[in-house]
């Protein structure tokens, strides 16, 4: 009589075949990069930057904060009770 199970290498658990499935369809749905490596070796370049001094800037703030700035400024003109709660939560 033949033994219903495959052997133990061959069996799988649900969650296994599943994986196996997601990693079946994912490999199908996205190609293989043309070039797995890069055309030259990116080390040295990385030890150049690293050795550059940094440059700082003290000005550079992106436009968002001065936007921020600006509105709080504006609240405590126009509304200035705030003054002491914002002081409070300092």
């Amino acid at each position: 009589m033949k033994d219903p199970l495959p052997p133990a290498k061959e069996r799988t658990t649900p969650e296994e075949d599943e994986l196996a499935g997601m990693r079946k369809k994912l490999r199908g749905a996205l190609p293989a990069p043309a070039q797995p490596e890069p055309r030259r070796d990116l080390w040295p370049d990385m030890l150049r930057r690293m050795e550059q001094p940094a440059v700082h800037v003290l000005w550079r703030v992106p436009w968002f904060d001065w936007a921020l700035l600006a509105m709080a400024g504006a609240a405590l003109v126009f509304f200035p009770a705030l003054i002491p709660a914002l002081l409070y939560h300092l």
